[in-house]
């Protein structure tokens, strides 16, 4: 059987660094073929970065990404690497748009083009455009209507985007009508929990289906809210697993292969879903037989709280970094959510590059100041205290506030101080607020919500405590200082605006609320079917109404790191006015 050396390049783009990315694959591209490789590829829209979103509509910008796509095929083979191709994802055009309704001005396209010999061989567009969770590709692009293969030393391969093999039908069966050795996805798909169980045996069955080895390519690193993983799979045509990539690391999979030789006459005509089958010839011949010597690896996968934790790092570490922010500012209340903010903090970006301030008032237990300080000491961050209660007294002999209004007046005042450290010295603000909280609304406009970034924001409650002692277990293990005091953890949850005040004063046990809001903000459940899941019908519906009427406080929060399904945000999209109550 012909041969190929196959490498995958699993790294990080920046959406709107055209010249940056394209360095990107020129580096990658020269590591592939110092390694022997005949074909590289890169994930989704990789020159572009992923996702644009409206920048797509921008002709400008589509004109930017074709003309560095041409400029990086000419510099390919300036540097020598005109012989070796390689597919590399970016933002097009459509040359002929068919007229329908609602298309998007412009016609863009999620594309993808092999670049061989200075020129674009090969370029075709995301067949299937998905338009659910954060997806929003109806909105922006036009899809593709061709099956492209291509053939490399006697072997045919099949290229596909991304949801191509999510959704069923379209490229997956066309790959295997048109006689494909090998089918090829380049990807950016966004993290979430357990989904690198689903992408494995999503990418078995498509192999299977296919009829031919399967190749899954993905982006990693992070943009906005969005984190992507890597776990770069290759499977052969029954589903078995050559190679899988580490998750949350750039790198390159690189591993030989024996495939079906392609037939001698090119596949053509109208395929699956009316595809057209578009094929280019780039060598007929198979190579030389050769020893193989490169399997590609298996990376281990990382147990659900580490590979939690990482995201989280690395979704912090790439918005600072992409933003131009080299320091972060964080208020230290003792308490278990600033605390592990304060860890993810320093793992993404260095203690040193992290400020810590507790800022106490006379409600302050002596435990949380000190418990503040403690978090200091173990992670190395720098630390202050700036005491509010100058500030409270002075607004309070001013207003004379009372009942809820004097406590938000803590939390605000707190939050106007580290606004104005950050203006001063230039960090900024992470706010520490959870999922649990921001669902039901316990926060504090313009209080604990101020910010920058929320790292935590999609995380609930009860695995803020499970992160928290993952992340001390995990440095027990290393022989390093656990970095969040015991005590953060097993106190009881407190805002300390007023005395003994503890959580559960306002909210269910976590344990209990999380499963409701799992429910009902994940899973859209209704009152009924939460009820039947075994929850009192009276806490659903007090818990019901405090997330209903929060949607106000929520679209002012600031963005944070999506780990799951539905993240508030562009996962769960819900009006701010509206009398519907699913609690009656």
């Amino acid at each position: 059987m012909p041969q190929l050396r196959l490498a995958l390049n699993q790294i990080d783009s920046t959406v709107g660094d055209l010249a940056g990315n394209s360095e990107s694959v020129v580096h990658w591209t020269r590591h592939a073929a110092e390694q022997g490789a005949h074909l590289v590829a890169f994930p989704e829209m990789v020159l572009t970065g992923y996702p644009v979103e409206d920048l797509a509509l921008r002709s400008s910008f589509v004109e930017a990404s074709r003309q560095a796509l041409r400029a990086l095929a000419a510099r390919l083979a300036d540097e020598g690497f005109g012989e070796l191709p390689v597919v590399v994802g970016y933002l097009d055009r459509s040359e002929h748009p068919a007229a329908r309704y609602g298309q998007p001005a412009g016609s863009p396209r999620n594309a993808a083009a092999v670049l061989h010999r200075g020129e674009v061989a090969l370029d075709f567009a995301k067949h299937h455009l998905p338009n659910y969770g954060v997806f929003d590709e109806f909105r922006y692009f036009v899809p593709g209507d061709s099956m492209p293969v291509v053939r490399v030393h006697g072997i045919d391969v099949a290229l596909a985007i991304c949801e191509d093999l999510w959704q069923d039908g379209g490229r997956v069966p066309a790959t295997r009508s048109a006689g494909a050795g090998l089918l090829l996805s380049v990807n950016a798909s966004p993290y979430e929990r357990d989904k690198d169980d689903t992408r494995l045996e999503l990418v078995r069955r498509r192999a299977r289906e296919a009829g031919c080895t399967t190749a899954y390519l993905a982006m990693t690193g992070g943009q906005d809210e969005l984190v992507f993983d890597g776990d770069s799979i290759v499977v052969d045509k029954d589903g078995e697993v050559l190679a899988r990539a580490p998750q949350f690391s750039e790198g390159s999979v690189i591993l030989d292969l024996e495939l079906p030789a392609a037939a001698a006459e090119a596949p053509s005509g109208i395929v699956d879903d009316g595809l057209r089958i578009d094929h280019v010839v780039l060598s007929a011949d198979p190579l030389p037989a050769y020893e193989p010597e490169l399997a590609g690896g298996y990376a281990e996968r990382l147990d659900d709280d580490e590979e939690l934790y990482s995201a989280l790092v690395v979704g912090l570490r790439a918005y600072a970094a992409k933003n131009g922010f080299r320091s972060v500012l964080i208020g230290l209340s003792g308490g278990i959510d600033s605390a592990l903010v304060a860890a993810i903090a320093c793992d993404a970006l260095g203690a040193e590059n992290v400020y810590g301030v507790s800022m106490p008032s006379k409600y302050s237990s002596d435990h949380s100041k000190g418990d503040a300080a403690e978090l200091a000491r173990r992670t190395g961050l720098n630390y202050r205290t700036v005491s509010i209660e100058a500030m409270f007294d002075a607004y309070m002999g001013a207003l004379g506030l009372t009942g809820l209004a004097e406590e938000n007046l803590q939390s605000r005042l707190r939050g106007t101080t580290l606004m104005a450290i950050s203006n001063q010295e230039g960090q900024i603000v992470l706010a520490p607020g959870n999922k649990s909280e921001l669902a039901v609304g316990y926060s504090t406009l313009y209080g604990d919500s101020v910010g920058a970034y929320g790292p935590i924001k999609d995380v609930y409650k009860t695995s803020v405590f499970r992160l928290a002692k993952w992340r001390n277990r995990a440095a027990e293990e290393r022989g390093q200082t656990p970095p969040i005091p015991e005590a953060s953890i097993t106190k009881p949850p407190s805002a300390e605006l007023r005395p003994d005040q503890v959580d559960t004063d306002s909210l269910p046990d976590y344990d209990v609320l999380d499963r409701i809001l799992e429910l009902y903000v994940d899973r859209d459940q209704g009152l009924d079917a939460i009820v039947a899941a075994g929850f009192d019908v009276e806490l659903v519906t007090k818990t019901l109404r405090m997330v209903d009427a929060a949607e106000y406080k929520r679209r002012q929060y600031p963005p944070g790191t999506k780990i799951s399904p539905k993240g508030f945000g562009k996962d769960r999209r819900l009006p701010i006015t509206s009398r519907w109550r699913e609690s009656g």
